[in-house]
């Protein structure tokens, strides 16, 4: 998944799935 200049908001960033993909797209940069 090409993710490079661009943004996405994800909610429910708090906990569950929402943190999992947080956190993986923070990682991606």
């Amino acid at each position: 998944m090409e993710i490079k200049n661009k943004t996405a908001i994800v909610t429910g960033g708090g906990r569950g799935i929402g943190m999992a993909i947080a956190q993986a797209l923070a990682e991606k940069g």
